[in-house]
């Protein structure tokens, strides 16, 4: 053999063990994420360790970053961040792979760091304890333990790697295969019955979902009336079909609640008697039914971050008073009604809102079914005229009466109004942005909301023109939002459609651009269409 092709085939030898040190790497991640998949479901599944990473990541995103992935992935941003972490984890786990080629102490300390990274963002979460950290440090000492192995049949009988000229170390091939399929296949089997496991769970949950009916309202929605939703292609339906209900909130992992564990429990600064509830005994006390739409202060003008439904539950500020709770503007000490999640989300909002005659609910019913998981269920709030994140808390198991001045929630810790009453928006659903239009009358149409004030008025513009009068469609109720329409009589060319609203109050919608943070944005909503 020529030195030159003995000198390539040791280049080919040193480059497959180097990736054959990379696979051992990611082989012993999968290893780490399969064993915490499966201690995740004995704990919780919001303890698994990606998911926990992901919501300390979430936790710690500025706001306006947080917004950007809302506007550009949409209710996919959950999907990308934990798709982002995977990604990240596998590089890493290829260089820990490399380093312990050489250095095994080395690369077994870089999988602990894993543990350790996992086992603090899951002990740093809202609402968890000391067994939060079990599944990532379990799946740690799994991961070191199958690259201590893996790295082994690299050079050699198992001895380490920085004992060994590299030149000279012994590559078990054969050994290496085994051990890494059979470290393959023992985690697959442990993620697998980890899956299970949170599966049975959920099937749990969604047997008790299955089984609820809900009592019909003492006091029932008036029917919407037919000029409310007039017909027009590309309008935005009057009610939202709960698939379609938009849904912005921090769970990486939907809560899968069992309605039959479910407590409600009801306390804090000013409260007289209180209250603790179970799901049976929510359904058994007095519930109304309302047409509400909801917004999130995350939706940019013209966003998509508002829906509409009818909603069935029990009137909140009955159950306060039964629990002795007067609001500030009577006398009593609480200024704020803090919400509390199975998910540790804690949301604030004000006790006189909630109890100035509105009709704030705890929702069970959304659109004639169960709340759907996803949207809260078993038990969910709903304020109408706020905006969700000082009002709408899903997944709900605690109201605590205290103060502004005492306690910050979630969102007021990053930055957010403490006070987020929903602002005068208008959008136009027809036609879309960049329409290709043909000349004559076109039918530019889209919805309005102010909750709890109602809309008065919706006008249209053309490149900067005199302002327009809209048609209203009829009001429901000052709950929701409502539809419009304008004909116009288009003309070739380019043009600039502009639309604002005018609320009950006499008070129209400001031009002036703002972001979402801190309490809402505002502006104008303008679509640019071509007529030919």
């Amino acid at each position: 053999m020529t030195q030159e092709t003995s000198t390539a085939s040791r280049r080919r030898t040193r480059l497959a063990r180097v990736a054959l040190a990379a696979l051992s790497g990611v082989i012993a991640a999968f290893a780490a994420l399969c064993v915490g998949e499966l201690l995740s479901a004995a704990v919780r599944p919001e303890s698994s360790p990606v998911t926990a990473v992901g919501g300390a990541v979430v936790d710690r995103t500025p706001p306006e970053v947080k917004d950007w992935a809302v506007r550009t992935f949409g209710t996919a941003d959950k999907l990308v961040l934990l798709g982002s972490i995977l990604v990240l984890l596998v590089l890493f786990a290829a260089v820990v792979g490399v380093v312990a080629r050489r250095h095994r102490p080395a690369g077994v300390a870089g999988v602990l760091v894993f543990g350790v990274v996992g086992a603090v963002a899951a002990l740093s979460r809202a609402g968890s304890g000391w067994l939060d950290t079990l599944p990532a440090a379990g799946g740690a000492v799994a991961g070191a333990a199958v690259l201590w192995l893996l790295t082994g049949r690299l050079t050699g009988t198992g001895a380490r790697a920085d004992e060994i000229p590299r030149d000279r170390a012994a590559l078990d091939r054969r050994g290496f295969v085994l051990a890494a399929g059979a470290s393959v296949a023992v985690s697959a089997g442990a993620g697998f019955a980890g899956r299970r496991l949170g599966a049975s769970g959920a099937a749990e949950a969604e047997a008790s979902r299955a089984r609820v009916r809900l009592p019909r309202p003492a006091s029932s929605a008036r029917p919407i009336p037919a000029a409310a939703r007039p017909e027009v292609k590309g309008l935005s339906p009057f009610t939202t079909p709960n698939r379609d209900f938009y849904r912005v909130d921090t769970a990486l992992v939907v809560p899968r609640v069992d309605a039959g564990s479910w407590r409600l429990k009801v306390h804090g600064e000013g409260v007289r008697r209180p209250l603790e509830l179970d799901f049976q005994q929510l359904l058994r006390r007095d519930m109304i039914e309302r047409d509400i739409t909801l917004t999130c202060v995350s939706n940019e003008v013209g966003g998509p971050y508002v829906s509409s439904a009818r909603w069935l539950g029990v009137p909140l500020a009955p159950l306060l008073e039964e629990a002795g709770v007067r609001p500030p503007s009577r006398g009593g000490p609480a200024d704020q009604l803090v919400s509390r999640s199975v998910d540790g989300m804690t949301i604030g909002t004000p006790v006189d809102t909630v109890m100035d005659g509105r009709d704030a609910i705890l929702a069970v019913g959304m659109n004639g079914e169960p709340l759907p998981f996803r949207h809260g269920f078993p038990v969910r709030m709903v304020v109408p005229g706020l905006y969700g994140y000082v009002s709408a808390c899903k997944w709900l198991q605690e109201l605590e009466l205290t103060t502004f001045d005492a306690f910050d929630p979630y969102w007021v810790r990053r930055t957010w109004a403490r006070e987020a009453p929903v602002k005068t928006q208008s959008r136009i659903d027809t036609p879309r942005p960049f329409a290709r239009l043909r000349a004559g009358t076109v039918r530019v149409a889209g919805v309005a909301w102010a909750q709890h004030r109602g809309i008065r008025k919706v006008e249209v513009r053309v490149d900067g023109g005199p302002w327009q009068e809209a048609r209203l469609a009829a009001q429901a109720n000052l709950d929701t939002w409502r539809q419009w329409v304008w004909e116009w009589p288009a003309t070739e060319g380019s043009h600039t459609l502009e639309v604002r609203a005018t609320d009950a109050t006499g008070t129209p919608q400001t031009s002036r651009r703002q972001g979402t943070v801190p309490d809402g944005a505002t502006g104008l909503h303008s679509v640019v269409v071509s007529v030919d």
